[in-house]
C-alpha cells in the first residue's frame, strides 16, 4: 500500500497464506470432477449449489437430447465450476448453447494450474470440437496444445496471446467499462468517502477492473478514498474476507471485489459487518441481497454462447473476439434493488456517454496514469 495523490490509502497489514490442495488429473480420469463424459452437470436456478450437490449433477444425465455432432467442453481454472462467478458464468453459457443449439457440453474441473496441461489433454483425447480454457493462467497450456493438435480448435477467456494461432479464439473483454459503473455507484452510495478494491491477482487483464473502477469513483468524487488488495488468488476466500474487514474497519462503506472465489470471502465480510459489496463477472446479489449493491458483470456466458454458435455452424473463429458494453459483452447487473433512483440515472448516463465516445475509460496503466496520476496501486 502507498499514499497517493487523491487518495490516502490506508496499509492492510494481512498476511495470506495461500494453500492449494487437489491432485493434478490425468488421462485415467482421475480429475475432482471430471464431466467430460457425462456432460451434465446442472447448476441451479439461483447458482448456489453446494459441492455436495455439485457432485450428485456431476453424475447425472442430460434431459436435453443433443441435435447437433457439435462436441464442445471446457477447462475450470482453480476457482471450480461453483465459484459463483467466472467459471460458473462461462459454464452457463455452455449449458445455454446445449439447451438451445443441441450442442454437447462438458467440463473438467482444475484443482491447482498443474491440472491445465493434463485436462485439456484429455479433452483433446475425448474428441471435442471445441475445447475452451477458463482464463488467462492456460494460456501456455493453450499454446503448447494448440501447436501440438493443430487440427483441434480452442478457445481462451482472458487472453490475446495467442491470438496468431490458426486453430485459437481469444475472448476478450472490456470489463474496464463495466467497472467504470459500478465506480459511479460506489462513490455515490458511500456515506464515508472511502471505498475498497480487492483484486484476485494483479495483471494487465485484472488490473482493467481496477482502472475502470476507480476513475468510475474519481470521477464522481474527487475526494474519494479507495483502498486497494491484491490477493495474489482467485481461490482464497479467506483472505477476501479478511482484506474487506480491514477495509470495513478503515471507514470504507463499499468495497468492489474482482476476485473469483476470493471475493466470496468479501462478500461474506459485507454481510457480517452490514455494509454494501458489488459483485463481478456474474450477477451475484442472490449471494447477499441486502449488502450486494451491484455487481460488474463479465458476460462470459453471452461471449461463449455466440462462439459455440458460429463454430457449430462451421464458422471457422479465431483471433481476437472483443466483447464490450456495446454487444453485450459488459454491464451492471439487472438486479437494482438497492440502487436509488438517482444512481440508476446517474449510470444510465454514464452509460450512454461511453458508447458515445464521450467518456474514454482508460484500460492500460498509461492511460490512467495520464488522467488520474499514480492512484492505482496493485500493478
Amino acid at each position: 500500500m502507498k499514499k497517493t495523490k487523491l487518495s490516502k490509502l490506508v496499509a492492510l497489514s494481512l498476511v495470506v497464506v495461500l494453500a492449494f490442495t487437489g491432485c493434478s488429473s490425468k488421462k485415467n480420469n482421475n480429475n475432482k470432477n471430471n464431466s467430460a463424459e457425462t456432460p451434465a452437470v446442472e447448476t441451479t436456478d439461483d447458482a448456489a449449489a453446494t459441492d455436495d450437490a455439485a457432485a450428485t449433477d456431476d453424475a447425472a444425465s442430460t434431459d436435453t437430447a443433443a441435435t447437433s455432432d457439435f462436441k464442445v467442453a471446457m477447462v475450470t481454472d482453480v476457482g471450480g465450476i461453483n465459484d459463483q462467478s467466472f467459471n460458473q458464468g462461462a459454464w452457463e453459457g455452455l449449458k445455454r448453447a446445449e439447451s438451445e443449439l443441441g450442442v454437447t457440453v462438458g467440463y473438467l474441473e482444475s484443482a491447482t494450474e498443474a491440472d491445465y496441461a493434463s485436462n485439456i489433454e484429455t479433452l483433446v483425447d475425448q474428441g471435442n470440437d471445441l475445447i475452451v480454457a477458463c482464463g488467462f493462467l492456460m494460456a501456455d497450456a493453450i499454446k503448447e496444445a494448440a501447436e501440438t493438435y493443430p487440427d483441434q480448435k480452442f478457445a481462451i477467456i482472458d487472453d490475446s496471446t495467442n491470438a496468431d494461432l490458426s486453430n485459437v479464439s481469444c475472448l476478450m473483454f472490456k470489463q474496464n467499462e463495466a467497472s467504470y459503473l459500478v465506480g459511479v455507484v460506489a462513490a455515490m452510495m458511500s456515506q464515508t468517502g472511502k471505498v475498497g478494491f480487492v483484486l484476485g491477482m494483479s495483471t494487465p487483464v485484472m488490473n482493467q477492473f481496477g482502472y475502470g473502477y476507480v476513475a468510475g469513483v474519481l470521477d464522481t468524487n474527487p475526494d474519494a478514498t479507495v483502498e486497494q488488495y491484491n490477493a495474489n488468488s482467485f481461490g482464497d476466500a479467506a483472505a477476501g474476507k479478511a482484506a474487506a474487514v480491514q477495509m470495513f474497519t478503515n471507514g470504507a462503506d463499499v468495497v468492489f471485489q474482482a476476485a473469483g472465489g476470493t471475493g466470496n470471502g468479501v462478500i461474506e465480510a459485507a454481510k457480517e459487518q452490514g455494509k454494501y459489496v458489488i459483485g463481478v463477472d456474474i450477477d451475484q446479489a442472490y449471494l447477499a441481497p441486502e449488502n450486494v449493491v451491484t455487481s460488474a458483470m463479465k458476460r462470459c456466458d453471452n461471449a461463449i454462447y455466440d462462439l459455440v454458435d458460429k463454430m457449430s455452424q462451421g464458422q471457422n473463429v479465431s483471433g481476437v473476439q472483443t466483447y464490450g458494453m456495446d454487444n453485450g459483452g459488459v454491464d451492471i447487473a439487472p438486479t437494482t434493488d438497492l440502487l436509488p433512483e438517482d444512481v440508476l440515472a446517474k449510470v444510465n448516463e454514464v452509460k450512454d456517454k461511453i458508447l458515445a465516445g464521450e467518456i474514454v475509460v482508460p484500460e492500460t496503466q498509461e492511460d490512467f496514469e495520464a488522467k488520474y496520476g499514480d492512484v492505482y496501486t496493485l500493478d
